[in-house]
């Protein structure tokens, strides 16, 4: 373990300055499940996707900057999104890389200056403004934390051939969601030295000794990758509309 991540860190759960904290929102995907259809411009209850997520951190007090990764064939389309919705803090709009890490070391590099950053998935449409401030608080004491929820399904592991090899246990098991959020030192430290293919950011941070905390995320933040996922958030929108959960209970 890298004792560089107890460097520069907040006392623990404080959330830092709104100038402090950046935000890569990040859209640049293929969409390939999505058939012909971009989930990053999807009408999701009359709104694009994608202005539905940077809506959440044009709105979020903990957040100052933010920039915006996006796909080439998206890049007018999102000018008008963006001049529609008059985003304030986005302060650029950045065409993504090969991978998704590449993706995100793009936006690093564009991003004003911050001491924090927090990576979102732009596919992520219902995150809320606390899981955003969660993620601050739970990353102030090593540098780095990432929003994960525990499944609710038995997990096998299963061989090549189909056949299953370990039941696992579910309590030491976690869900990786965005937000991710890092210490921008660590989080580029991580992009120059780790090179092969990574998942999340959360796993270049760890291959570099840095202690990943994991903090309360909510199945209610789903990523959109499927047309059966937009009919789901769709609903989850207008259970949360009516006040109340996506099971009919008071909110």
């Amino acid at each position: 373990m890298t004792n560089e991540s107890s460097a520069s860190t907040l006392p623990d759960g404080v959330l830092p300055d709104q100038a402090a904290v950046g935000a890569i929102i990040v859209a640049a995907g293929a969409s390939t499940r999505m058939g012909d259809d971009d989930k990053t411009l999807a009408d999701l209850a009359g709104t694009p996707l994608i202005a539905r997520t940077v809506g959440v951190f044009e709105r979020c007090d903990a957040v100052g900057t933010a920039v915006l990764m996006i796909a080439q064939k998206n890049l007018g389309t999102i000018a008008e999104i963006s001049r529609d919705h008059r985003w304030k803090k986005v302060a650029h709009v950045r065409l993504g890389g090969e991978r998704r890490q590449d993706t995100v070391r793009i936006g690093l590099r564009s991003l004003p200056p911050c001491e924090w950053v927090v990576v979102h998935d732009g596919a992520r449409p219902l995150v809320t403004e606390s899981e955003i401030r969660d993620g601050l608080r739970a990353a102030s004491a090593t540098g780095a934390a990432i929003a994960a929820v525990v499944p609710v399904d038995t997990v096998k592991r299963v061989t090549d051939d189909g056949r299953i090899a370990e039941t696992l246990d579910r309590r030491t098991l976690a869900l990786a969601q965005t937000p991710q959020v890092f210490r921008r030192d660590l989080l580029e430290r991580a992009h120059n030295e780790v090179r092969e293919d990574a998942t999340d950011d959360a796993a270049m941070l760890e291959r570099i000794g840095v202690e990943v905390r994991v903090y309360r995320g909510a199945a209610t933040n789903i990523k959109i990758t499927t047309p059966e996922d937009l009919l789901l958030a769709e609903a989850l929108i207008a259970a949360a509309a009516a006040g109340k959960d996506a099971d009919g209970a008071p909110a």
